[in-house]
Parts: structure tokens; sequence; C-alpha cells
């Protein structure tokens, strides 16, 4: 049984891998159907590199990953879901490859042939570089070590496969083929010894010397003209396997070639050995290289600054075929019912890929192309920023959940605190720290150091096209790439979308703002250069001119924008973003540290357009990169309530734990920036159950530190990947395994349990309320692994440790045995512990079957927002999902610490409520309103159109009900 909507419901987002395949997958299949779950919705399971634990890492897009299950595998999850009436949503990634090793087929094919491989388009490859060395090659910056080193070690190796004719140079895991056309200066060197062994006519002989000629003919590599690739290609593959089958029939041929490859592999106490297997190398169409390097002479695009993953060139046709093979298959097939595309913004033309990609999922279902509101169902990764909007025209359903996880999140911050807050932070860090001037410093950093390689091939295109004119010619390519440096330093956004069809009022208001911040930074004595490159973003410096001057403007501007996403991910994202920990549940994908906070009038503004323009995008609180999960981001959000408070306890926390630092570089670490994020993230991750025994201890004391380890590397401040500091990170380390030493450090475990408690339970107010948002506003809510229940796990991979489904399946099972008919005194029973399991997991249950019962309420309804009045107004934001005569309330609390004061109790009931209701269209208050989490009946106010909060919230501390003539039938 297929879903009974092309639009999901709910998904539930699953991280296959390894130790989570498609078998385990199918095991859940009925708990997430009984949940509400319409939808799962899986991370890439295609073949990864072995022992990847996200899956982006695609080495064939065309097979799946063995680690995750077989084929068969995957039919039985899929029969397991469709049984269950229950669809598959699939991550894909176009955008890059896993590189490296031994595994991509198409990369080692580009390795062996450079310019003259099939698969030379496939990749995003400047074969023309400044670097006149590396014309016609690929950098390969692997090397643990300088090469020269690394090569007289004796770790780089020739190696012959007689079993399929060919030479490989080996390294630790990786191979990396030798071109063909380079054989015989290896073959040769067996000639005289199996002429004197086998005789001047000796067949296999005649076999071996027409071998070396056949493949000292083979076509250059340089040679790219199609008839010449093909013939390579072709003659290439008959050789080897007429070189193979000859060491099959002939055991002095195969030792007389091994014999061969020994002497030029060298000797690593005589150098002058490895003179030859240097020569070989230097041929070949790779250049081995330390991998330093990669930051200055890369030549092909990464997937930001991972070595190790390797553009695509998507917009080619051939590509697209040739990548999607497998998906359409499973489309065509049923199996797949939407997509997920990750990284949209590292494509060469996003847009032209998204109608590509509806093309070609219309002709797999053999169906005519459909349109609007018909569309398959695809939700694109891509990340808005500021005022930025998601494009009208993209024949997509909407992003993957961002934009809505900040809004949200902000609801639950008190927008009043601002200035409070930052005096906070910066007293306890003894600096005032400007974001954006932060920002700009650390975009500029990832360029300098991370992607200056990119930037280099940029500014060798945009050199080309001002020497071609003499108004541009004297701009030197010093100078442009400096301006190239700031103008994507400053860039408001993560891309611009120009192509040959024009440039946009927004992306040209964009390049515009870039160009003029850029100018002001700049200490150039000619910005003119400024002025060049923004008319060449815009393309208008090529009107009137050639097609050949256009398309070469045009080009440079479209590769400019592959740039610019990755530097403001990179700068911004995990640089900036770990730098200033002002509020760090702020700091998060997609997040605009301009704004503190959100009312409930930007929140409903912002449901509003989002149900007008992209109504079935997704709605994510918690995703793979999020940087802290919802609970944990809820606990944090409520300090922003009590300024006052949290600058006491960090300021006595800093005093109590002054003792635990050592000086590194004559300094005291961690610094007070490292200490003041740790502080928060105690107070966001700290465990639910008391931490009783040592093992307990341990565990937590161990994940805090591996994430105070990579926030610290991140920041690329005292510490960072390329260039560890290892005492640095000593002192952080030490200094968390202090803090959380119960016998070591006691006073500050005493003072810091009860603050933390008291926030937690305000949290769990805020992590209820936002759970109940994302279930009800417009949109697909996703529910990310683990989150069913209360999670407060950090950032990757500490989100992506094993979930307990065993133990949720229980839990489950006991609500639905206790509570399946909802009444007040279940309710209350949840609300004695809230810390326990059930409570989120009961809420996430009646509401997803709720929206079961109202499928169209919550897909095509209105969304009106609700006028609240009274007391305590700004503690509640509602609204009504209505479509035609059904109508469902939705009400839920916000900045629960100033509503409830010192006390512990939930916010419940009319001492917590007072006067505060919530006003209603005078028609829905002549229907009856039935609360979906206690079963009760809620009873307007007499006389006018308005519900008491406390009547709403008189047992349970949100509220969904729906407004009927007469009661529905309850469905559990």
């Amino acid at each position: 049984m297929k879903p009974d909507s092309r639009i999901p419901r709910a998904t539930y987002r699953l991280q296959l891998n390894r130790d989570f395949t498609f078998a385990k997958a199918e095991a859940i299949v009925p708990y997430l159907s009984a949940l509400g779950i319409s939808h799962c919705y899986i991370s890439p399971c295609l073949k990864a590199r072995p022992g990847s634990m996200h899956g982006y890492d695609i080495v064939d897009h065309n097979s799946f990953n063995p680690e995750i299950g077989a084929p068969q595998d995957f039919d039985r999850f899929v029969t397991a879901l469709h049984e269950f009436g229950t669809g598959l949503i699939f991550d894909i990634v176009p955008n890059h490859m896993g590189v490296m090793g031994g595994d991509n087929v198409w990369w080692l094919d580009v390795l062996e042939n450079g310019e003259a491989s099939v698969y030379a388009c496939f990749f995003d490859i400047d074969w023309h570089p400044l670097k006149e060395e590396l014309h016609g090659k690929v950098l390969v910056p692997v090397l643990h070590d300088h090469y020269g080193a690394v090569l007289e070690s004796g770790e780089l190796k020739l190696v012959f496969h007689p079993d399929r004719g060919e030479f490989d140079i080996s390294y630790r895991n990786h191979r990396f083929p030798v071109n063909p056309r380079e054989y015989p200066r290896i073959l040769q060197r067996a000639t005289d010894k199996l002429t004197a062994q086998l005789g001047e006519q000796n067949p296999d002989l005649l076999e071996f010397q027409s071998l070396i000629t056949a493949f000292g003919h083979l076509p250059r590599r340089q040679e790219v003209s199609s008839d010449r690739i093909v013939e390579r290609n072709r003659d290439k593959e008959i050789n080897k396997r007429r070189l193979a089958a000859l060491c099959a029939r002939s055991p002095e041929v195969t030792a007389s070639i091994l014999e061969g490859v020994e002497s030029i592999n060298g000797i690593p106490s005589d150098p002058a050995s490895f003179d030859e297997l240097h020569e070989l190398i230097k041929v070949q169409a790779f250049r081995l290289a330390n991998w330093r390097v990669a930051s200055d002479d890369i030549n092909y695009r990464r997937f930001f600054d991972t070595n190790d993953l390797a553009g695509l060139c998507m917009e080619n046709e051939s590509v697209f075929q040739a990548t999607h093979r497998l998906i359409l298959t499973l489309v065509a097939e049923g199996q797949i019912d939407g997509l997920r595309i990750d990284h949209p913004d590292g494509l060469y033309n996003p847009a032209e890929y998204f109608e590509r990609l509806q093309r070609a999922i219309a002709a797999a279902r053999n169906s005519p192309q459909n349109n609007g509101d018909e569309l398959p169902y695809v939700v694109i990764e891509k990340i808005l920023t500021g005022p930025e909007r998601l494009r009208a025209e993209w024949p997509v359903c909407g992003t993957t959940g961002y934009d809505f996880a900040n809004l949200v999140n902000g609801l639950f911050v008190d927008p009043a605190s601002a200035t409070r807050m930052d005096r906070v932070y910066r007293n306890f860090v003894g600096e005032e720290i400007n974001f954006d001037e932060l920002s700009y410093r650390t975009r500029k950093l990832i360029i300098r150091v991370a992607l200056v390689s990119e930037l280099n091939v940029l500014a060798n295109q945009l050199i080309r096209i001002a020497l071609s004119k003499r108004h541009t010619c004297d701009f030197t390519l010093n100078s442009l790439r400096d301006a190239l440096t700031e103008v994507v330093a400053s860039f408001p956004v993560y891309r611009t979308y120009v192509s040959a069809s024009g440039v946009s009022a927004d992306d040209a208001r964009y390049i515009r703002s870039a160009i003029d911040s850029a100018k002001r930074r700049s200490p150039a004595a000619d910005i003119s250069v400024f002025d060049f490159i923004g008319e060449v973003l815009l393309t208008r410096i090529a009107d009137g001119y050639d097609a050949r001057y256009r398309d070469a403007v045009t080009a440079f501007a479209m590769k400019f924008q592959q740039f610019t996403s990755p530097v403001m991910a990179k700068g911004l994202e995990d640089t900036a973003f770990y730098r200033y920990n002002r509020l760090v549940s702020l700091n998060d994908v997609g997040s605009d540290l301009h704004r503190f906070g959100v009312t409930p009038a930007e929140f409903h503004r912002a449901n509003q357009e989002r149900l007008r323009d992209w109504p079935h995008t997704m709605l994510a609180t918690s995703t793979h990169d999020s940087k802290r999960s919802e609970d944990v981001r809820s606990r944090i959000n409520v300090l922003s309530e009590i300024s006052a408070l949290w600058r006491l306890r960090v300021r006595e926390w800093k005093r109590l734990n002054r003792s635990h630092k050592i000086l590194v570089n004559d300094k005291s670490a961690p610094s007070p920036n490292d200490e003041y994020l740790l502080y928060q993230t105690l107070v966001g991750a700290w465990p639910l159950e008391n931490l009783g025994d040592e093992n307990h201890w341990k565990a937590f004391r161990e994940r805090i530190e591996n994430y105070m380890l990579k926030a610290i590397r991140e920041a690329k401040q005292n510490t960072s990947w390329i260039n560890r500091n290892d005492a640095y990170e000593n002192a952080v380390s030490s200094f968390v395994k202090a803090l959380l030493n119960p016998v070591v450090n006691h006073r500050f475990i005493a003072d810091f349990v009860p603050f933390q408690r008291r926030v937690a339970r305000i949290g769990l107010w805020n992590s209820l309320s936002q759970t109940l948002l994302k279930l009800t506003c417009p949109g697909v809510p996703d529910i990310y692994q683990g989150n069913d229940l209360w999670d407060l796990s950090l950032v990757d991979p500490d989100n992506r440790r094993p979930v307990d489904y065993i133990h949720r399946q229980q839990v489950f099972e006991n609500i639905r045995n206790l509570g399946g008919a909802p009444n007040p005194r279940f309710v209350g029973q949840l609300l004695e512990a809230p810390e326990n399991d059930e409570l989120k997991l009961y809420l996430t249950w009646k509401t997803l079957c709720f929206r079961k019962q109202w499928p169209h309420v919550f897909q095509e309804g209105e969304y009106l927002p609700l006028k609240v009045q009274g007391e305590k107004a700004d503690h509640v934001v509602a609204f009504l999902r209505k479509l035609e005569s059904e109508s469902v309330l939705v009400a839920a609390p916000r900045l629960a610490a100033s509503l409830l004061g010192d006390s512990d109790v939930p916010p419940i009931g009319p001492e917590t409520w007072e006067d505060t209701e919530i006003l209603l269209p005078s028609s829905i208050s002549r229907l009856e309103c039935r609360n979906a989490f206690t079963g009760e009946r809620v009873e307007f106010a007499e006389f006018r159109a308005s519900i008491a909060v406390s009547e709403l919230f008189r047992h349970f501390p949100v509220a969904l009900c729906v407004l009927s003539q007469s009661p529905p039938q309850q469905r559990s």
C-alpha cells in the first residue's frame, strides 16, 4: 500500500551506516507508522567510502552501499514501508563524489588518462592553471609528508597486477593508475631477459614486443578530440587484456615484469635508486603532493575544503544521466516517493539542475512533466540568510527546514534581553566582539588558508577577461586576487544565481552590496578594480561584445557563485559561530545573529508567507547538521530570560574553576571565550538522569571533551584541524575533566546542578511548545532520528550516535496501553515527572495522529493568527488552521522562565495564566472545542468570542483542539 498523498504528512530522518542498515531500518517501520509518520527520510545509501558514517562521500552512484545492505535488503525495506502505507524520501548528492582511495572508477580513469579520460568532463578540474607544472594534470594532495621524503622512504611503490594487465603507483590505501602510454618504459626492462629465456621467435616474446609497441602508439593523454579519446579508451583496454592473457599463460613474462618493477621501486637507503620511479611519476596525469599543498595549488573543485570530495560537473547532461541512473530507476519502480537534494548551492546552475531533474522524474514515471502543485516531492538543502527568500521560479517543493528551525527557536529567546546578554558576554570574555567584523575576518581567513586554490582558479579566469580588453588590461593578477578576496568576504548571502538567462533584481542587489562593502574596507589606492569585478559579476561588461567574450564573462560569474557558498559555510557556520558565544542556541545553520529572538507577530507572518509560497516545505527542529539538538537549544534559550542570574552564576563558576586552568604561551587556558562556551554547553547537554556512578560520569565527560575539542578546532583561534596546538587542547581537556569530577570539583557541581535543573525544567516546556508548533505549522514536519524522545545531542558525531529504538518502542507501548484515550489523569501523571521519556513522545504521537485524522486542514488549510490579551499575553502563541468548515486551534506557551518565576510547576491553570485569553472569530465560538491531549471539552468565555488560556491549559501545557459541530470520533 503506497502513501495516500504525494506530499508527506510527516517525515522521520534516519542516518544509515554500517551500524544502522536497511534491515535495522525495516525493523522499526511498524513503530514509525504507528507514531504517525507518513514517509521515512533516509540519508544517502549509495556506495560510499568504506566505513562512511554519513554516506555523502559516494564513490558509485549506481549501486547501493554494501555496508548498509544489498539491493534485496533495500527492496525488503521498501516493501515493509509500503505494507504500512509509508513512503520513502531519498537523499541524493549531485554536487560531489568521494575520491582518493581506490574505489572510484571514474576518478581512477581520470588519473590514468588525464584530459583524454572519458570521465574528464565529469569532474570540475582546471586543466590549465596558472602553475605551468600542473598543465594537463590533477594535483593529488594525499601524502603525509613532502613528496621527496615520501618517495625516498619507499612508501610510493610501482605495482603490477598480472590479472588485469595494469600498473599502479600505490601509497597506503591509495592507488594511482599509470598512464598506459608509459607502460613501455616499464615493460622494456624485461625484454633482454625474456629474449634470452624464450628465444627471439617465441610467440610469447613476439606478443610481448607487440604490446610494447601498441601501448607506445596509444593517443597521448593531451589529445582531447572525441575520436582520439574513443580510440585511446578502446585500445588501452584491449592491450591490457592482451597483457593479462600473456601473463596468465607465461610465468616467465610475469616474473620478468615483476623483476623490472622491483628494480624501479628503489631502496630507501639509496636515494638515487628512486630516480626512475620519480621520472615515471612525473609523466603521469597526476601530481602527488603533501596534503598541505591543497590550499594553494589544488586544481579540482572540492566540497568545501575536503580534498577527498571532488566536485562534479552536473551541468553536463552526460554527468546527470550517469549519476542519476539508479535513482531514476527506483523512481520508475515506485520505490522512491520524494528526493532531498544535498548542497544545491555547490552546483554550477541549480535552476537548470532542478528543471532537468523534474523532467527526468516525469520521464521515469512515464507521465507528462508536472507543474505547480503536481510537482514530484523534491526539497533542497538550501540555506537562506536574513531576508533572503527561496527562488519562486525553482521547480521544487521547498527547503529541508533550516529556516523554520531558526524561526521557531527564536520564539523562545527573549528579544528584550539582547543588550543584557551582550553585556554579560562582554564582561566575561573581557572584550567587545563585533559580529559583522568577526564574520568578515573569518571568511577572509577561510579564503586565504583553506580555499586559496579555488580563489586562484577564479583569479586566473578573471585576468584573462581583463587582458582581453584595453580598458581593463592594466589590472594585475594580484590586484584582482586581492579584490576578489574582499568581495567574497563581504558577500551578504551564500550565493547568487546569475546565468546566461540574466541577473535577478535580488542578485544585483547582493552583488552591489558586496562591491560597496569591499570598497569601504579596501586599502588599495585604485578601487576601480571593484567596479570592474562588479560589472563582470552582473555580466553587464559583456554587453555589445562578441559571443566568446560574453561566454567567458558569464562562465566566470557562475563559477564565482560556486565559491561564495563554501566560503560562507566554512567562514560563518564553521568558524564565526564557534567564536561568537553570546548565546550559542542561536548559532546554527542558517542563523541570522543580527536577530535576537522572534516575536509572535514575526512568527505568524513567516508562517503565512510559507503557506502562501512554499506550503510543502520541510519543517525541521534538528538535523544531522545541527550544532545542537532542539532540546539542547531549548534549554540554552532560557538563559535569555534569566540574564541577571546567569551573570552571577558564570562569574561564580569562573572563580571556582580558576585553579583548574593552566598557562599556555603565557596565557590562561582555556580562554574566557571557550570557558563561556563550555558553561552553556553543560547547561544544554547535562543528562536528564542523575549521573550516579563513575561510568556515567566518564561517558558524559568524554562527550563534552570531544565536543570542546571539535569546537576549539573549528574556531581556529587557539588550535585548528590543520595546525593542532597540543598544549592548548590538553589544557581544555584537563579543564573539562576537572570540572566534571564530582570528587575533585564538588563545589562547582554543587552550585551548578541546582541552577541547571531549573533551566532544564523550563527547557522542557520550551521543547514541548516547539514540537507542537513544528507539527502543526504550514509545511511538512520532520523528526530527526531519536528526537521523538528528549534528546541532548551536540554537533556530529555526537548527534549520530546509535538510537535505542527498542527503548522507544517500549515507551510507546506503555503510553498506548495507559493513555490511548486522552484523559486529564494520564497527562497529570506525565507532568509529575516531565523529564521522563513519555511526555514528548505522547505529544508527538497524538499530534501526528491528529494530522492523519485532519490531513487536508494541515496541508491546505488557512493559517489564522489569533490575538492574545491579558497579563500574560506575551507568553502565548496561538493560531487556527482552517479549511472550509473544519477548524483546529493550536496554542503553546513561550518564555516560560519569566512566566513561572521561581515556581517549579508546569505552565498550567489559573494561577499561572490569570486573565489571559485568546480572541476567536465569532463563528468559531459557536462550535464545540475538544482538547486532543486531554480529551476534555474546552469552554468558551461567556458572552464573548474568546477562550481563557487557563481553560485551554487546564491540565496540559500545550493545546491542540478540534472545533466542530459535534465531537469527531477519536482515533489513536
